[in-house]
């Protein structure tokens, strides 16, 4: 029996997750969660999985369950899931958007609890500290974004001097046949539409300028310890073949699948066995694969991403921040879709944040909140 703690239990990969939960009740025990605003699915997933502990998003909402469950809120009610420990085999699902998933990871690690993780801000921002910790507390770590659990699967059983490369995947996202000239009169509601994934509003826009991609990079860094120079990011439209992996006998290996998130969710559940989820399986005889160069200069936060990688310490922060700021605008009217990236260049180009030692998580998060709420300020919108 793994006994989760399910951060985000809302959001897109939230729902997926206790759908597989909900499958596989002999397999899993949900122990804590953290739901969103949506009242009623709220209420629905509380009833259903009878955690003990659950972490309401604002203070009013946590009285009615107050007798029922241990309810917290906020922030502090994320690290409070993260700390409370009850039972061996401890897992958090972090299916969080945003920083907001750094800290509570840590925590969670700190307190031997093994991590599934969705939530990629945690490495982008604080992926050194985070795999430190993973080898001091001697937990495990794995991924369920799609990209790195083909990864992690094409690596079973090889060793790590025989890699040559990873090779991770893009679909070019909702705007991918689209002109750099046709991108400064799209809308929020076309940028919306995923062609082939279904997730939630931040990271299909995050697909759409190809910082996900850049990020992606970033945690695969940090998962497999593998340098940047060894990675690379391809065009494959389909979303069937999720990454890559060459090794140095020019021998590649592929990891194909249904752009369906249940199945690296799963797999990060179930790991390191592949349990049946779905009836259907993927048919060979109906498929056309393509891939094609992915170019930096139709798609410059990739290289946003990239250069904030190479310049290292606080500038992933204000790489993240800043993403996070300029896609809240643009989602919210303010902005333009081109002025995310032009957001994000000018912030990662500033010399403000450069040191000479490693900053501390505390360093980091200031950081984060100082960029993004001057960045929200400077467009005129007021945040505490």
């Amino acid at each position: 029996m793994k006994f989760i703690y399910l951060l985000g239990a809302c959001g897109s990969i939230g729902t997926q997750t206790l759908d597989i939960i909900r499958k596989n009740p002999t397999e899993f025990k949900v122990v804590g969660m953290s739901v969103g605003s949506d009242q009623r699915l709220s209420k629905e997933l509380v009833e259903e999985f009878q955690p003990e502990i659950v972490c309401f998003r604002k203070k009013e909402q946590m009285f009615h369950w107050k007798n029922e469950v241990k309810a917290v809120y906020g922030e502090e009610g994320l690290l409070e899931i993260a700390r409370y420990h009850r039972y061996e085999n401890e897992w958090l699902v972090n299916a969080l958007v945003g920083v907001s998933g750094l800290h509570p990871t840590v925590l969670a690690i700190q307190n031997k609890k093994n991590i599934a993780l969705a939530n990629k801000e945690t490495l982008v921002v604080g992926g050194d500290i985070v795999c430190s910790l993973v080898q001091e507390y001697q937990v495990v770590l794995l991924p369920i974004d799609s990209e790195h659990s083909a990864i992690l699967q094409c690596i079973q059983g090889e060793k790590k001097e025989e890699i040559k490369r990873l090779v991770i995947t893009a679909s070019g996202g909702s705007f991918r046949n689209k002109t750099r000239d046709q991108l400064a009169f799209v809308t929020k509601e076309e940028a919306l539409k995923h062609p082939n994934w279904k997730m939630g509003p931040k990271i299909t826009i995050d697909s759409a300028t190809m910082m996900n991609k850049g990020f992606e990079v970033i945690e695969a860094h940090y998962l497999f310890d593998i340098p940047y120079e060894k990675i690379t990011t391809i065009l494959h439209p389909e979303s069937i073949v999720h990454s890559l992996v060459e090794f140095q006998d020019g021998s590649i290996k592929a990891q194909l699948g249904k752009s369906d998130m249940h199945l690296p969710i799963a797999y990060a559940l179930f790991y390191p066995n592949h349990r049946k989820w779905d009836e259907e399986s993927l048919s060979l005889l109906d498929l056309t694969l393509r891939f094609q160069e992915l170019s930096f200069s139709r798609y410059p936060c990739l290289s946003y991403a990239l250069e904030a990688a190479q310049k290292g310490g606080l500038y992933l922060a204000v790489l993240n921040a800043s993403n996070e700021a300029a896609v809240e605008l643009f989602l919210n009217d303010r902005i333009s879709f081109l002025q995310i990236e032009e957001i994000i260049r000018k912030e990662i180009r500033k010399p403000d944040y450069q040191s000479k030692t490693v900053p501390s998580l505390e360093e980091r998060l200031r950081v984060s909140k100082e960029v993004y709420q001057q960045i929200l300020h400077e467009h005129g919108v007021m945040k505490s």
